[in-house]
Formats: C-alpha cells, structure tokens, sequence
C-alpha cells in the first residue's frame, strides 16, 4: 500500500495543486505538503470532486499536521489560498470548503464527470478500412504541392474510410477541406485546412498531425473547425497529440517583417462548431529546429487560437505560445472546458509591441481584442462568454526583446482579460513574470464572475457571483 499518492513535500514547493475528479483507495495520506499555507503565498490547493476510501488523511503537512480529514467520503470542492470576489482586489484567505462551480451539462459524462475521451486506436477495424494517401497520387517529398490528391482523397473517403498519412511532409497551397465523416495574405485571411463547413454534423478523429507553415504566410487561418459532434456521439468530432506549429523548420525570411510572417491565425473553432482537443501544441518557433536548434528567431504568427463555439469545446492539456495579439480568445463562447492550458508571451515584445507587425482585423469574423497590454501579447483574453470552467493555467511571461525579466515580475503588466459580460470559473491560475494577473477591459481589476485558485507567485482562489 502506497504511503501517499501526491508529495509537495517530496517536489520542492509548489504554487498550486489542482486535482480534478480522483478517486484513491486505502491510502494513508492522499496528498502532503512541505508547510501549512496561510497567507498568499505558494502553496495552494483545489480539490474538486475527490472521492475518497478509506484514506485517514486528504490534506497533510509534512510535519505530521492534518490540513482536511480524510476517511471514506467525497469531496466536492476545497480549497487553500486567496478568495477574490466581484471586482474587489483584496483577497481573504481560505482553508475550506468552496461553492461548487456549475459544469455546463454538455461537458458531462453519464456519470457527470467532465468526459474525457482516449485517443482513438481503430483497433476493431480490418485493414481493408485504412487507405494510404501516397496509395492516390500525395507525395509527402516536402516539395510537390500534394493540395489537388488531399482534395481528391478527403471528397472520395470522407465517412468510408480512414485516411492514413504516411510520415512525410504535404505541401499544401489552397484550402484543403477536410469533411465531416473523415478520420483524420494578412488583410485577407486564407483558411488552409478547412474541417466541415458551417452546419456539418459528423465524426471527425485527427490524431498524430503536424499542422505547419513554409515561407512567410500573413494571411494563413492554419485550422478553421466547423464540425459539430452528432448528437449520439459526444466528443466525436476531435483532434488529439498534434501540433499546429508554425516555423522553426526551414524557409523562414530574414530582416523584414514582411519575410516573416508564419500565420494570421493558428485555429479557429467557429460558432457552430464542437471540439474536443487533447494533448495539442499550437507554437510559434521561439528558436530555429533546423540548425543548432537553440538560436532564437523573431517571426510572427498573429493569433493562436480564437474560439466562438457556443459549445461544447473540451481543451484538455493545450499550449498556445508565442503569438503577437493572444494566447487564446474566447468571444461570444459558451460551454467550454479549458483543462491545463499553458501559454508564454513572445520573447521580443514589445520589440516591437502588440499588434505591431500585424493590422488589427476590424471583421467580425475574427474580433480582435480592442486594447492590450502595452508590452506583451494577452494570454487568455475573454469577451462576452458565459459558462467557461478553467481548471489549471499556467500564463507564462519571461523576456522583455529577449532579457530576462521574470524574477523582478516585470516581462508585463497584465497577461489576462476577462471583460465584465463574462461568467468563468478559473482554478489554479500561475503566472510567472507578471504585475497583476487579472484585468477587465484592461484595467487592473479583479472580474466579477471569476473564480480563482493558486499562482507560482501568489495564491488565490475566487468565488464565481
């Protein structure tokens, strides 16, 4: 029988633990930590539907201190760190229990969990189901434009079959419209793989993909998600271990900023759409993977992902990094759940600062944030969404045009936005580089319907109105 299943005592300090739907079994202690926390400092915990049997002990100290009795129970929702309410800055500490954030129903398994689905393995399949795309005319060589045999292939086997990508390099130089059913210029932005058309409602399973740009590419929207899952199918239209990456690989310009721009937008889930999206890398290079593999470039992708989706999105274990104007942007989003998302500002800002070198796009299409930082590009930026649950981010800001500037707090003011029309829980928030964590219209501001829990530099907690 294991003595204890987590151990900040045993990792050095941590800023926060946020453990989502556990469920331990004849353990001594379910998690340890080196001191008892009682102001703003590192060392704070969110516990959120944790079932217990048979534990003596949920929340211990090191020195043999129980913080929270264990036994056989449930745990709906506890806390240790800093309240924050409405727009009040002045945060109360708290040791307790908290009230329960609502969980959109959508976002929910039978058993009212939020769901989580493996990646699909096709092992029931017959091979006789699997088509290889250099079987119909692609060739992955990394210099033949493969956009007219992908185009054939998705039309021919959407909804029939499987479509297996060899390991290669597919050059594509027109949108690429990727069905439902299948399994698998700057001021005028260019979709390049087009998934469903507004209104599809089907399964579609992406997994193991590199999505990425040659050459400079101002106009480029990576990824356009339209796809809704049926409603039998919950999570059935989904995209799991790949990247949507952009440079760091060969053909990137140098000097001018029009030699390098690597996209106008990484991923956009519209409206209509639904997604599910694990373990998937949206990245700017920071430093060039052709060579040493450690020299930093500056080149410039302008958005990482933008979401409208009325729901509903699961973001499970994302990263969205390095991008002039946000991290990620929600507008007019409902339903979503965002799962350990990570970002990092871009280590040249504000050489130059945000939106330099992009225009701010005036469309509706793509409602671009209305004010920024200053210094740095927005890492959550949220407006007029309703019902998002953020369980775990790590909002990351290091460099000032490439000096180090975490350790003084000073990389940037303010690094998330939340507007005040907005309803989202947020647990387990750690910011690294940064004044004040939170801002409304880009003021210094705590937001009403916010919850917030833990930070690297402070901890805090908040309790949605």
């Amino acid at each position: 029988m294991r003595r204890l299943v987590f151990s900040l005592y045993e990792t050095g300090t941590a800023g926060a633990e946020a453990i989502i739907y556990a469920y331990v079994v004849n353990t001594p202690i379910f998690l340890q930590t080196t001191q008892p926390s009682t102001d703003f400092l590192a060392g704070s915990i969110v516990l959120n539907n944790v079932k217990l049997e048979n534990v003596p002990v949920a929340v211990g100290v090191a020195n043999g201190a129980v913080v929270l009795e264990g036994g056989t129970k449930n745990i709906t929702s506890w806390g240790q760190g800093n309240v924050y309410k409405g727009d009040n800055p002045s945060g109360q500490f708290t040791q307790g229990n908290l009230p329960d954030s609502p969980k959109a129903s959508s976002l929910l398994d039978s058993e009212g969990r939020i769901l989580g689905r493996p990646q699909p393995q096709y092992e029931t399949f017959l091979v006789s189901y699997f088509i290889s795309v250099k079987d119909y005319g692609a060739k992955g060589d990394g210099v033949t434009d493969d956009t007219k045999a992908l185009k054939k292939i998705f039309k021919k086997f959407a909804g029939c079959k499987i479509t297996f990508f060899d390991a290669g390099h597919y050059i594509v130089t027109d949108t690429v419209f990727i069905p439902a059913g299948t399994r698998m210029k700057q001021r005028k932005p260019r979709v390049v793989f087009r998934v469903g058309k507004p209104g599809d409602v089907g399964i579609v399973e992406i997994r193991d993909i590199v999505f990425s740009t040659a050459g400079s590419a101002p106009g480029a929207v990576i990824v356009e998600w339209n796809v809704k899952e049926p409603t039998e199918t919950q999570a059935g239209a989904g995209m799991w271990d790949s990247q949507i990456r952009t440079c760091g690989v060969s053909q990137i310009g140098e000097g001018r900023y029009e030699d390098c721009f690597a996209a106008f937008l990484n991923l956009h889930i519209t409206k209509q759409a639904s997604a599910y999206l694990e373990a998937t890398w949206v990245w700017l290079a920071d430093h060039d993977l052709d060579n040493d593999g450690v020299s930093q470039i500056s080149v410039y992708s302008g958005r990482g992902i933008l979401s409208e989706s009325q729901g509903p999105v699961w973001l499970i274990g994302t990263g969205s990094e390095h991008h002039v104007l946000y991290q990620y942007r929600l507008v007019g989003a409902k339903d979503h759940y965002m799962g350990l998302i990570q970002t990092e500002s871009p280590y040249y800002q504000p050489t130059p600062p945000p939106p330099t070198p992009f225009f701010p796009n005036k469309s509706s299409k793509y409602s671009d944030p209305a004010t920024y930082d200053g210094t740095s590009a927005w890492a959550l930026s949220v407006q007029e969404s309703k019902d998002i649950f953020i369980f775990g981010a790590g909002l990351y800001s290091f460099f000032q045009t490439y000096v180090d500037c975490a350790i003084a707090r000073a990389c940037q003011s303010q690094i998330a936005n939340i507007d005040r029309a907005s309803s989202v829980y947020l647990f387990s928030l750690s910011t690294v580089g940064v004044t004040s964590r939170l801002a409304s219209t880009a003021k210094e501001l705590w937001t009403r319907g916010i919850t917030l829990m833990g930070s690297r530099q402070r901890s805090l907690i908040g309790v949605s109105e």
